[in-house]
């Protein structure tokens, strides 16, 4: 009998680590330049071989060979989106009561009266 890998069970709702998100983006990516190759290594095929429909296959590993690495790159600096605490503060405006004193009339501001005379 084989000895299956100990998968812990998730029971928080915590997100992954940096490292594992790390290793995700990286794994994507290299498999994304893959690709790329691939499309590289078809095309050369394609045109060794004269192959018919060339007209049809060439710009297709073309755009594959160009828009690949571009959307590796992005999907590579992709990370999950920021906890939604985090930036409650910089979407909601201020309520009226919260303004600032030094937003009142210089009327509205409490001030000091200093008395002079004995």
């Amino acid at each position: 009998m084989k000895r299956q890998a100990y998968q812990p069970i998730l029971i928080t709702d915590a997100s992954r680590s940096q490292d594992d998100q790390l290793n995700s983006r990286q794994r994507r990516y290299v498999l994304m330049m893959g690709i790329r190759v691939l499309c590289i290594i078809v095309g050369a095929i394609l045109v060794g071989a004269n192959a018919p429909l060339l007209w049809l296959w060439l710009p297709l590993c073309g755009l594959g060979m160009v828009l690949i690495p571009w959307l590796a790159v992005l999907l590579a600096n992709d990370r999950p989106p920021k906890e939604e605490h985090r930036l409650a503060n910089r979407f909601h405006p201020r309520q009226q009561d919260d303004t600032p004193p030094m937003s009142l009339t210089a009327e509205e501001r409490p001030h000091k009266v200093i008395d002079v005379e004995p």
